[in-house]
């Protein structure tokens, strides 16, 4: 069993037509963003039905989504906003939902794992770097949003030098950017990481069939699946503690531009 193929499989892209090419770029419909789409309406449908449906399963469903909207509002967006924090809460509600699907749809046999692909990440981080500066725009003016990068009570003679205080705006974009990446590979690498071991463990079983179906499946294939559900399990807490870590670093990163001081 070839393990590269299986990994290639159950967590690289496929792209299935192109749409258009130009300049070398060439725009497909893929398997990851086929997942994308499907994972955003069931989102959607899913949590229309929480707030619309009538009967018992629908109640209990309503229950279950407003403790979580309440958590993410009182525990997250209020003490990072305070008063602007009914203005920013649709937005991280919608990142934590969506972020939180993929990654369990990511888990269901057969199925994509999105939050797996770097791209779909690199999407996620540069959605918080654009909200960053827009957010503190939007509150501040634009040129009062960028003087406030450099970090107040600087002394006088230092708005004097040619090179500082210009100095001192590189390093707090360079900053800045390099907390989005994290973002970007936070997300990517769990996610990922977490398939390979699972897969790697199964694979385990193929391996040893080549020394002989009995050492395989009577030592082997136990140990190897026992190990790949504890994996699965973990998974699981890593999808919903994953969604959770990008909602509240993106509240904080955007917190900050909207209240500097």
């Amino acid at each position: 069993m070839n393990f590269e193929e299986v990994l290639a499989h159950h967590l690289l892209d496929h792209a299935y037509f192109a749409l258009f090419t130009t300049g070398g770029f060439t725009l497909a419909v893929s398997k990851h963003s086929v997942t994308l789409w499907a994972v955003a309406g069931l989102l959607l449908l899913g949590l229309l039905a929480a707030a619309r449906g009538r009967s018992g399963a629908a109640r209990l469903w309503r229950t279950a989504v407003e403790a979580i909207v309440l958590y993410i509002r009182n525990a997250i967006v209020r003490p990072i906003f305070g008063h602007d924090a009914d203005a920013f809460l649709p937005y991280f509600l919608t990142l934590f939902f969506f972020i939180l699907a993929c990654n369990l749809w990511g888990l269901l046999p057969g199925s994509a794992a999105v939050t797996g692909n770097v791209s779909v990440t690199a999407a996620l981080a540069l959605s918080t770097f654009v909200l960053i500066h827009f957010a503190g725009i939007r509150k501040f003016g634009l040129a009062a949003h960028f003087k406030q990068l450099v970090p107040g009570g600087l002394p006088w003679i230092w708005w004097l030098s040619p090179l500082l205080v210009p100095l001192l705006y590189v390093i707090e974009i360079i900053g800045l950017c390099a907390k989005c990446v994290a973002l970007c590979i936070r997300l990517f690498a769990n996610i990922f990481s977490g398939h390979i071991v699972s897969l790697a463990f199964l694979c385990m079983i193929f391996v040893f069939a080549q020394f002989g179906k009995g050492v395989a499946l009577g030592g082997v294939a136990p140990v190897a699946v026992g190990l790949a559900l504890f994996v699965y399990s973990l998974d699981l807490l890593v999808a919903v503690i994953q969604a959770y870590i990008f909602t509240l670093l993106t509240a904080v990163f955007v917190g900050m531009a909207v209240h500097p001081h």
